[in-house]
């Protein structure tokens, strides 16, 4: 069985994948179901394709988005091409097939966007309320070889419908249909200029908790350029090799891109792995073991080596960040950006 559109002359221009099954059958219905799925089954009931197998630019309610399996990419979404053009638009979401660690929103085949890396809070993901009758779930998580994002949520009777959408602008939002004004209402999405990928530059961050958002400078650092956001900012102590080095650490973070991910590690050796190596700018840990599933090794540890990228403060993540400084500074000490320098302009909402 197998189902087909037809264009207004009669000719195919889409059809399901093979679907025969063997034995024959009597015949197949075509159903939309209330969850939004669009399924086609047999007489038996055995669905032999459905629509939440083929995302486009939504993921559903109670659907489960199979990121990666055994190392290769499965799913991506793909924005459409504008408001009112469903054809293939530049914006697409994917898992990154460097790491497998993270999730980017892509801008043809540069990175746009880029999602926390799974540690072992966004393993498990929400619940976040919607209102008070909603329970909004995101899980990302381990199944064997099988990455997957979960979406799910909770609901009493009369709650809101809710989908999550990539838009032709390539922002990655959570809507709710407003039975007051008959159109979707954005609850969340990734709009902020801090959002964009490497927006304060090389060993910049932007620092969601300052109100307005900004970019600053970890400390030991400063500004390259004040009239230049992409510049980022430099060391004000040169790091030399041989010398005793010292790591400060940044909590609540967005870890750096571009990271080499170390296997079988505990904390301290993830952190002798970075101070012995005089190449390494920085490291982070996380423990997985909480995760569930088959996973074999539970560690995460990642270290960088080169400028680090992409970095955002917020009291949403969890990470602590160690970053070396030089000789001069104290070890580990407890970080807070209050006195910190920051660019002399504010992170924005962008339309």
């Amino acid at each position: 069985s197998e189902m087909v559109l037809f264009d207004s002359e009669g000719r195919s221009v889409w059809m399901t994948a093979n679907t025969t099954t063997a034995g024959g059958a009597d015949g197949a219905v075509a159903v939309l179901l209330d969850s939004g799925n669009f399924v086609l089954r047999l007489l038996n009931g055995t669905v032999v394709w459905q629509s939440i197998d083929h995302p486009t630019d939504t993921i559903l309610p109670n659907t489960t988005f199979l990121l990666s399996y055994k190392a290769q990419v499965v799913e991506s979404l793909v924005a459409w091409k504008g408001p009112d053009d469903p054809s293939t638009g530049d914006f697409s979401s994917s898992i990154d097939p460097s790491s497998y660690l993270q999730i980017f929103i892509w801008n043809g085949s540069l990175p746009y966007k880029r999602l926390d890396v799974v540690n072992e809070i966004s393993v498990y993901g929400g619940p976040y309320p919607i209102n008070s009758t909603s329970i909004l779930s995101e899980y990302l998580y381990y199944r064997g070889d099988e990455l997957y994002f979960r979406y799910t949520y909770t609901v009493s009777d009369g709650s809101p419908y809710t989908r999550i959408l990539l838009d032709y602008r390539g922002n990655l939002s959570l809507l709710i249909w407003s039975n007051t004004t008959l159109s979707w209402a954005v609850a969340s999405d990734t709009r902020s200029y801090c959002a964009l990928y490497a927006s304060c530059g090389p060993f910049g961050y932007s620092d969601a908790v300052a109100v307005p958002a900004t970019c600053r400078c970890p400390d030991g650092f400063e500004l390259v350029d004040s009239l230049n956001l992409s510049r980022g900012c430099q060391r004000k102590e040169r790091l030399r090799c041989g010398k005793e080095n010292n790591f400060m650490t940044m909590p609540n973070m967005k870890v750096p891109d571009k990271f080499l991910h170390i296997r079988n590690t505990s904390f301290d050796q993830c952190a002798d792995e970075c101070s012995r190596n005089c190449s390494c700018m920085a490291y982070a840990y996380a423990n997985l073991s909480n995760a569930g599933g088959n996973m074999g090794d539970t560690s995460r540890c990642l270290v960088w080596t080169g400028d680090l990228i992409d970095m955002e403060k917020s009291n949403v993540f969890t990470e602590n960040l160690y970053i070396r400084l030089g000789e001069s500074s104290s070890t580990r000490v407890p970080y807070t950006s209050s006195s910190h320098p920051s660019f002399t302009r504010s992170c924005i909402i962008s339309v």
